[in-house]
Protein backbone atom coordinates (compact mmCIF):
# COMPACT_ATOMS: atom_id res chain seq x y z
CA UNK A 1 0.00 0.00 0.00
CA UNK A 2 2.97 2.37 0.46
CA UNK A 3 3.59 2.83 -3.25
CA UNK A 4 0.15 2.68 -4.78
CA UNK A 5 0.08 2.24 -8.52
CA UNK A 6 -2.19 5.22 -9.05
CA UNK A 7 0.17 7.56 -7.22
CA UNK A 8 3.29 6.25 -8.91
CA UNK A 9 1.72 6.67 -12.33
CA UNK A 10 0.85 10.23 -11.39
CA UNK A 11 4.36 10.97 -10.11
CA UNK A 12 6.00 10.32 -13.43
CA UNK A 13 3.31 11.80 -15.63
CA UNK A 14 4.36 15.14 -17.16
CA UNK A 15 2.59 18.12 -15.61
CA UNK A 16 0.29 19.79 -18.08
CA UNK A 17 0.53 23.48 -17.33
CA UNK A 18 -2.77 25.25 -16.87
CA UNK A 19 -3.42 28.34 -18.94
CA UNK A 20 -4.53 30.00 -15.70
CA UNK A 21 -1.01 29.97 -14.26
CA UNK A 22 0.98 33.17 -14.18
CA UNK A 23 4.12 33.28 -16.31
CA UNK A 24 6.27 33.35 -13.17
CA UNK A 25 4.61 30.25 -11.65
CA UNK A 26 4.60 28.38 -14.97
CA UNK A 27 8.35 28.91 -15.29
CA UNK A 28 9.06 27.70 -11.75
CA UNK A 29 6.80 24.68 -12.22
CA UNK A 30 8.70 23.69 -15.37
CA UNK A 31 12.00 23.98 -13.49
CA UNK A 32 10.64 21.85 -10.63
CA UNK A 33 9.40 19.21 -13.06
CA UNK A 34 12.81 19.04 -14.72
CA UNK A 35 14.46 18.52 -11.32
CA UNK A 36 11.97 15.81 -10.42
CA UNK A 37 12.61 13.97 -13.68
CA UNK A 38 16.32 14.07 -12.83
CA UNK A 39 15.55 12.40 -9.47
CA UNK A 40 16.22 15.64 -7.61
CA UNK A 41 12.93 15.68 -5.77
CA UNK A 42 14.27 17.45 -2.68
CA UNK A 43 15.59 20.30 -4.85
CA UNK A 44 12.23 20.53 -6.64
CA UNK A 45 10.47 20.79 -3.26
CA UNK A 46 12.78 23.58 -2.11
CA UNK A 47 12.22 25.48 -5.36
CA UNK A 48 8.43 25.29 -5.10
CA UNK A 49 8.30 25.96 -1.38
CA UNK A 50 10.39 29.14 -1.67
CA UNK A 51 8.24 30.64 -4.42
CA UNK A 52 6.64 34.02 -3.76
CA UNK A 53 3.08 33.33 -4.86
CA UNK A 54 0.33 35.93 -4.72
CA UNK A 55 -2.39 34.34 -6.87
CA UNK A 56 -4.71 31.83 -5.17
CA UNK A 57 -4.95 29.56 -8.21
CA UNK A 58 -1.16 29.41 -8.55
CA UNK A 59 -0.89 28.45 -4.87
CA UNK A 60 -3.46 25.67 -5.30
CA UNK A 61 -1.57 24.30 -8.32
CA UNK A 62 1.80 24.44 -6.55
CA UNK A 63 0.35 22.79 -3.43
CA UNK A 64 -0.82 19.96 -5.64
CA UNK A 65 2.67 19.49 -7.06
CA UNK A 66 4.23 19.68 -3.60
CA UNK A 67 1.81 16.99 -2.43
CA UNK A 68 3.10 14.69 -5.17
CA UNK A 69 6.75 15.46 -4.50
CA UNK A 70 6.47 15.14 -0.71
CA UNK A 71 4.98 11.68 -1.20
CA UNK A 72 7.78 10.72 -3.55
CA UNK A 73 10.26 12.07 -0.98
CA UNK A 74 8.84 9.83 1.74
CA UNK A 75 7.01 12.54 3.68
CA UNK A 76 3.36 11.44 3.66
CA UNK A 77 2.16 13.87 6.37
CA UNK A 78 3.38 16.88 4.39
CA UNK A 79 1.97 15.34 1.21
CA UNK A 80 -1.46 15.00 2.82
CA UNK A 81 -1.29 18.57 4.12
CA UNK A 82 -0.47 20.11 0.71
CA UNK A 83 -2.96 18.01 -1.24
CA UNK A 84 -5.72 18.86 1.25
CA UNK A 85 -4.96 22.57 0.92
CA UNK A 86 -5.04 22.26 -2.86
CA UNK A 87 -8.44 20.53 -2.85
CA UNK A 88 -10.00 22.78 -0.24
CA UNK A 89 -9.05 25.89 -2.22
CA UNK A 90 -11.92 25.04 -4.55
CA UNK A 91 -9.90 26.44 -7.47
CA UNK A 92 -8.72 23.28 -9.25
CA UNK A 93 -10.21 22.39 -12.62
CA UNK A 94 -12.51 19.33 -12.55
CA UNK A 95 -9.90 17.05 -14.12
CA UNK A 96 -7.18 18.15 -11.71
CA UNK A 97 -9.60 18.06 -8.79
CA UNK A 98 -10.64 14.42 -9.32
CA UNK A 99 -7.10 13.13 -9.78
CA UNK A 100 -5.95 15.06 -6.70
CA UNK A 101 -8.84 13.75 -4.58
CA UNK A 102 -8.10 10.21 -5.69
CA UNK A 103 -4.40 10.62 -4.98
CA UNK A 104 -5.10 12.03 -1.51
CA UNK A 105 -7.56 9.22 -0.75
CA UNK A 106 -4.99 6.59 -1.73
CA UNK A 107 -2.31 8.20 0.44
CA UNK A 108 -4.70 8.43 3.39
CA UNK A 109 -5.51 4.74 2.93
CA UNK A 110 -1.82 3.86 2.87
CA UNK A 111 -1.35 5.81 6.11
CA UNK A 112 -4.20 3.95 7.87
CA UNK A 113 -6.45 7.03 7.91
CA UNK A 114 -9.36 4.97 6.67
CA UNK A 115 -12.28 7.20 7.58
CA UNK A 116 -10.65 10.21 5.95
CA UNK A 117 -9.89 8.15 2.86
CA UNK A 118 -13.55 7.16 2.55
CA UNK A 119 -14.50 10.84 2.81
CA UNK A 120 -12.91 11.22 -0.64
CA UNK A 121 -13.55 7.76 -2.09
CA UNK A 122 -17.34 7.75 -1.79
CA UNK A 123 -17.92 11.03 -3.68
CA UNK A 124 -15.51 9.80 -6.36
CA UNK A 125 -17.55 6.61 -6.71
CA UNK A 126 -20.72 8.53 -7.57
CA UNK A 127 -19.50 9.27 -11.09
CA UNK A 128 -16.56 7.31 -12.44
CA UNK A 129 -15.26 8.37 -15.87
CA UNK A 130 -14.57 5.73 -18.51
CA UNK A 131 -10.86 6.53 -18.35
CA UNK A 132 -10.66 5.42 -14.71
CA UNK A 133 -10.78 1.83 -13.44
CA UNK A 134 -13.93 1.55 -11.37
CA UNK A 135 -12.90 -1.82 -9.94
CA UNK A 136 -9.77 -0.36 -8.34
CA UNK A 137 -11.79 2.39 -6.68
CA UNK A 138 -14.34 -0.02 -5.22
CA UNK A 139 -11.56 -2.32 -4.03
CA UNK A 140 -9.98 0.62 -2.15
CA UNK A 141 -13.36 1.37 -0.57
CA UNK A 142 -13.68 -2.26 0.49
CA UNK A 143 -10.18 -2.21 1.99
CA UNK A 144 -10.85 0.93 4.02
CA UNK A 145 -14.15 -0.41 5.34
CA UNK A 146 -12.51 -3.73 6.20
CA UNK A 147 -9.98 -1.96 8.40
CA UNK A 148 -12.83 -0.05 10.06
CA UNK A 149 -14.69 -3.37 10.58
CA UNK A 150 -17.67 -2.04 8.64
CA UNK A 151 -18.51 -5.49 7.33
CA UNK A 152 -21.74 -4.71 5.45
CA UNK A 153 -20.03 -1.80 3.70
CA UNK A 154 -17.22 -4.18 2.69
CA UNK A 155 -19.72 -6.54 1.05
CA UNK A 156 -21.49 -3.65 -0.65
CA UNK A 157 -18.20 -2.36 -2.10
CA UNK A 158 -17.15 -5.85 -3.23
CA UNK A 159 -20.51 -6.28 -4.92
CA UNK A 160 -19.86 -3.10 -6.91
CA UNK A 161 -16.34 -4.32 -7.64
CA UNK A 162 -17.61 -7.64 -9.00
CA UNK A 163 -20.05 -5.90 -11.32
CA UNK A 164 -17.19 -4.36 -13.28
CA UNK A 165 -14.52 -7.01 -12.65
CA UNK A 166 -15.67 -10.48 -13.62
CA UNK A 167 -12.39 -12.33 -13.06
CA UNK A 168 -11.99 -13.97 -9.64
CA UNK A 169 -8.98 -12.73 -7.67
CA UNK A 170 -7.65 -13.54 -4.21
CA UNK A 171 -7.58 -10.10 -2.57
CA UNK A 172 -11.23 -9.08 -3.11
CA UNK A 173 -12.39 -12.61 -2.33
CA UNK A 174 -10.41 -12.53 0.92
CA UNK A 175 -12.06 -9.26 1.93
CA UNK A 176 -15.45 -10.69 1.03
CA UNK A 177 -14.81 -13.86 3.03
CA UNK A 178 -13.65 -11.94 6.09
CA UNK A 179 -16.80 -9.83 6.09
CA UNK A 180 -19.06 -12.85 5.55
CA UNK A 181 -17.47 -14.69 8.47
CA UNK A 182 -17.77 -11.67 10.74
CA UNK A 183 -21.46 -11.36 9.83
CA UNK A 184 -21.89 -15.14 10.28
CA UNK A 185 -23.07 -15.49 6.69
CA UNK A 186 -21.74 -19.04 6.58
CA UNK A 187 -23.85 -20.30 3.70
CA UNK A 188 -22.72 -17.38 1.53
CA UNK A 189 -19.10 -17.96 2.53
CA UNK A 190 -19.06 -21.48 1.02
CA UNK A 191 -18.86 -20.40 -2.67
CA UNK A 192 -16.38 -17.67 -1.72
CA UNK A 193 -14.08 -20.28 -0.19
CA UNK A 194 -14.54 -22.60 -3.15
CA UNK A 195 -13.33 -19.79 -5.43
CA UNK A 196 -10.34 -19.13 -3.18
CA UNK A 197 -9.42 -22.82 -3.19
CA UNK A 198 -9.57 -22.83 -6.99
CA UNK A 199 -7.16 -19.87 -7.08
CA UNK A 200 -4.86 -21.09 -4.29
CA UNK A 201 -5.33 -24.87 -3.99
CA UNK A 202 -2.27 -25.34 -1.76
CA UNK A 203 -3.22 -22.70 0.81
CA UNK A 204 -4.32 -24.72 3.81
CA UNK A 205 -6.28 -21.93 5.50
CA UNK A 206 -8.96 -21.97 2.79
CA UNK A 207 -9.51 -25.75 3.16
CA UNK A 208 -9.53 -25.44 6.95
CA UNK A 209 -12.09 -22.63 6.92
CA UNK A 210 -14.28 -24.47 4.43
CA UNK A 211 -14.30 -27.60 6.59
CA UNK A 212 -14.94 -25.48 9.69
CA UNK A 213 -17.98 -23.83 8.14
CA UNK A 214 -19.33 -27.16 6.94
CA UNK A 215 -19.04 -28.52 10.48
CA UNK A 216 -20.73 -25.41 11.85
CA UNK A 217 -23.58 -26.01 9.39
CA UNK A 218 -23.68 -29.65 10.57
CA UNK A 219 -22.56 -30.92 7.19
CA UNK A 220 -20.06 -33.41 8.56
CA UNK A 221 -19.92 -35.56 5.43
CA UNK A 222 -19.02 -32.53 3.32
CA UNK A 223 -16.40 -31.54 5.91
CA UNK A 224 -14.88 -35.03 5.63
CA UNK A 225 -14.83 -34.76 1.83
CA UNK A 226 -13.13 -31.35 2.07
CA UNK A 227 -10.34 -32.45 4.42
CA UNK A 228 -9.89 -35.81 2.71
CA UNK A 229 -9.58 -34.12 -0.70
CA UNK A 230 -7.05 -31.65 0.71
CA UNK A 231 -5.03 -34.56 2.11
CA UNK A 232 -5.11 -36.41 -1.22
CA UNK A 233 -3.96 -33.29 -3.05
CA UNK A 234 -0.95 -32.92 -0.80
CA UNK A 235 -2.12 -29.79 1.02
CA UNK A 236 -0.01 -29.24 4.15
CA UNK A 237 -2.71 -30.04 6.69
CA UNK A 238 -1.73 -29.54 10.32
CA UNK A 239 -1.82 -32.30 12.90
CA UNK A 240 -4.97 -30.70 14.33
CA UNK A 241 -6.59 -30.76 10.88
CA UNK A 242 -5.88 -34.47 10.60
CA UNK A 243 -7.19 -35.11 14.13
CA UNK A 244 -10.38 -33.30 13.16
CA UNK A 245 -10.68 -35.51 10.07
CA UNK A 246 -10.21 -38.61 12.21
CA UNK A 247 -12.85 -37.47 14.70
CA UNK A 248 -15.27 -36.75 11.86
CA UNK A 249 -14.73 -40.27 10.47
CA UNK A 250 -15.59 -41.70 13.90
CA UNK A 251 -18.69 -39.51 14.25
CA UNK A 252 -19.89 -40.66 10.85
CA UNK A 253 -19.50 -44.34 11.71
CA UNK A 254 -16.11 -44.96 10.09
CA UNK A 255 -13.94 -45.81 13.11
CA UNK A 256 -11.39 -47.82 11.08
CA UNK A 257 -10.58 -44.77 8.97
CA UNK A 258 -10.43 -42.71 12.14
CA UNK A 259 -7.93 -45.10 13.68
CA UNK A 260 -5.75 -45.07 10.56
CA UNK A 261 -5.69 -41.27 10.54
CA UNK A 262 -4.63 -41.20 14.20
CA UNK A 263 -1.97 -43.83 13.49
CA UNK A 264 -0.50 -41.54 10.81
CA UNK A 265 -0.09 -38.56 13.14
CA UNK A 266 3.31 -37.41 14.34
CA UNK A 267 4.35 -39.08 17.62
CA UNK A 268 1.29 -41.30 17.42
CA UNK A 269 3.04 -43.99 19.49
CA UNK A 270 4.40 -41.65 22.15
CA UNK A 271 1.50 -39.31 22.93
CA UNK A 272 -1.01 -40.81 25.32
CA UNK A 273 -4.10 -38.97 24.06
CA UNK A 274 -3.43 -40.14 20.50
CA UNK A 275 -2.96 -43.76 21.64
CA UNK A 276 -6.19 -43.72 23.66
CA UNK A 277 -8.19 -42.32 20.74
CA UNK A 278 -6.64 -44.83 18.36
CA UNK A 279 -7.28 -47.79 20.63
CA UNK A 280 -10.86 -46.68 21.14
CA UNK A 281 -11.43 -46.36 17.38
CA UNK A 282 -9.92 -49.81 16.73
CA UNK A 283 -12.33 -51.24 19.30
CA UNK A 284 -15.26 -49.43 17.70
CA UNK A 285 -14.16 -50.97 14.37
CA UNK A 286 -13.96 -54.41 16.07
CA UNK A 287 -10.31 -54.67 15.09
CA UNK A 288 -9.55 -56.41 18.37
CA UNK A 289 -5.90 -57.32 17.78
CA UNK A 290 -5.02 -53.77 16.73
CA UNK A 291 -6.91 -52.42 19.74
CA UNK A 292 -5.01 -54.74 22.10
CA UNK A 293 -1.69 -53.73 20.57
CA UNK A 294 -2.54 -50.05 20.96
CA UNK A 295 -3.75 -50.43 24.55
CA UNK A 296 -0.44 -52.12 25.37
CA UNK A 297 1.39 -49.02 24.12
CA UNK A 298 -0.89 -46.82 26.20
CA UNK A 299 -0.18 -48.90 29.32
CA UNK A 300 3.54 -48.31 28.86
CA UNK A 301 2.83 -44.58 29.24
CA UNK A 302 0.13 -44.75 31.90
CA UNK A 303 -0.71 -47.93 33.84
CA UNK A 304 -4.28 -46.83 34.57
CA UNK A 305 -5.20 -48.08 31.09
CA UNK A 306 -4.27 -51.63 32.08
CA UNK A 307 -7.95 -52.20 32.86
CA UNK A 308 -8.99 -51.55 29.24
CA UNK A 309 -6.24 -53.91 28.07
CA UNK A 310 -7.25 -56.59 30.58
CA UNK A 311 -10.93 -56.58 29.72
CA UNK A 312 -10.20 -56.73 25.99
CA UNK A 313 -7.79 -59.64 26.45
CA UNK A 314 -10.48 -61.38 28.49
CA UNK A 315 -13.08 -60.69 25.80
CA UNK A 316 -10.86 -62.17 23.11
CA UNK A 317 -10.07 -65.35 25.04
CA UNK A 318 -6.52 -64.50 26.08
CA UNK A 319 -7.28 -65.55 29.64
CA UNK A 320 -3.79 -66.05 31.00
CA UNK A 321 -2.60 -62.80 29.46
CA UNK A 322 -5.62 -61.09 30.97
CA UNK A 323 -4.75 -62.50 34.40
CA UNK A 324 -1.17 -61.30 34.06
CA UNK A 325 -2.45 -57.77 33.56
CA UNK A 326 -5.18 -58.01 36.21
CA UNK A 327 -2.64 -59.10 38.82
CA UNK A 328 -0.79 -55.81 38.26
CA UNK A 329 -3.90 -53.68 38.62
CA UNK A 330 -4.41 -51.46 41.65
CA UNK A 331 -7.31 -49.10 41.03
CA UNK A 332 -8.98 -47.52 44.03
CA UNK A 333 -12.68 -48.29 44.13
CA UNK A 334 -12.40 -50.91 41.38
CA UNK A 335 -10.87 -53.86 43.23
CA UNK A 336 -14.13 -55.79 43.49
CA UNK A 337 -14.63 -55.47 39.73
CA UNK A 338 -11.02 -56.59 39.15
CA UNK A 339 -11.60 -59.67 41.31
CA UNK A 340 -14.73 -60.55 39.31
CA UNK A 341 -12.72 -60.28 36.09
CA UNK A 342 -10.23 -62.75 37.56
CA UNK A 343 -13.13 -65.03 38.45
CA UNK A 344 -14.16 -65.05 34.78
CA UNK A 345 -10.59 -65.76 33.60
CA UNK A 346 -10.04 -68.65 36.05
CA UNK A 347 -13.44 -70.08 35.19
CA UNK A 348 -12.54 -70.03 31.49
CA UNK A 349 -9.21 -71.69 32.34
CA UNK A 350 -11.26 -74.36 34.24
CA UNK A 351 -9.61 -73.55 37.56
CA UNK A 352 -12.68 -73.64 39.80
CA UNK A 353 -10.79 -73.39 43.06
CA UNK A 354 -9.09 -70.11 42.21
CA UNK A 355 -12.29 -68.85 40.59
CA UNK A 356 -14.13 -69.43 43.90
CA UNK A 357 -11.31 -67.77 45.89
CA UNK A 358 -11.55 -64.60 43.83
CA UNK A 359 -15.35 -64.65 43.81
CA UNK A 360 -15.27 -64.60 47.62
CA UNK A 361 -12.67 -61.81 47.58
CA UNK A 362 -14.93 -59.80 45.32
CA UNK A 363 -17.90 -60.44 47.62
CA UNK A 364 -15.91 -59.40 50.69
CA UNK A 365 -14.90 -56.15 49.02
CA UNK A 366 -18.40 -55.40 47.75
CA UNK A 367 -21.20 -57.89 47.95
CA UNK A 368 -23.24 -57.70 44.77
CA UNK A 369 -25.68 -59.83 42.88
CA UNK A 370 -22.87 -60.74 40.47
CA UNK A 371 -20.47 -61.89 43.19
CA UNK A 372 -23.20 -63.90 44.96
CA UNK A 373 -24.26 -65.53 41.65
CA UNK A 374 -20.66 -66.52 40.85
CA UNK A 375 -20.12 -68.05 44.31
CA UNK A 376 -23.34 -70.05 44.08
CA UNK A 377 -22.70 -71.19 40.51
CA UNK A 378 -19.05 -72.15 41.09
CA UNK A 379 -19.87 -74.07 44.26
CA UNK A 380 -22.54 -76.01 42.38
CA UNK A 381 -20.02 -76.89 39.68
CA UNK A 382 -17.47 -78.00 42.21
CA UNK A 383 -20.06 -80.16 43.99
CA UNK A 384 -21.07 -81.75 40.68
CA UNK A 385 -17.46 -82.56 39.83
CA UNK A 386 -16.77 -84.03 43.24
Amino acid sequence: MKKLAFIIAFLFAPVVLSAQLSQYTAGKVQQAQKLQLEDKVSAAIVLLREMDISRAYDQAFVNRMLGVYYWQDGKPALSIQRLTQSIESGLLDDEYLRSTQRMLADILLSQAQYQKALHYYYPLSQSIPATEKADELWLRIAQANYQLEEWRSVLSAIQQYERVHQQKEVQPLSLKLGAQLQLQQYQSALPTLSSLITLEPQKVVWWRQLAGIEMRLERRKQAIETLALAKRQGVALSQQDLKTLGQLYAQEGMPEKAARIFASLDNSDSLLDLLISRATYWQMAKEWDKAIETWRKAVQLDTQYRWQLSTLLLQEGHYQLALNELDKLQIKGKQAEIELAKVCAYYKLENLELAIVHAKKADNLESTKASQSWIKYLNQLRDMES
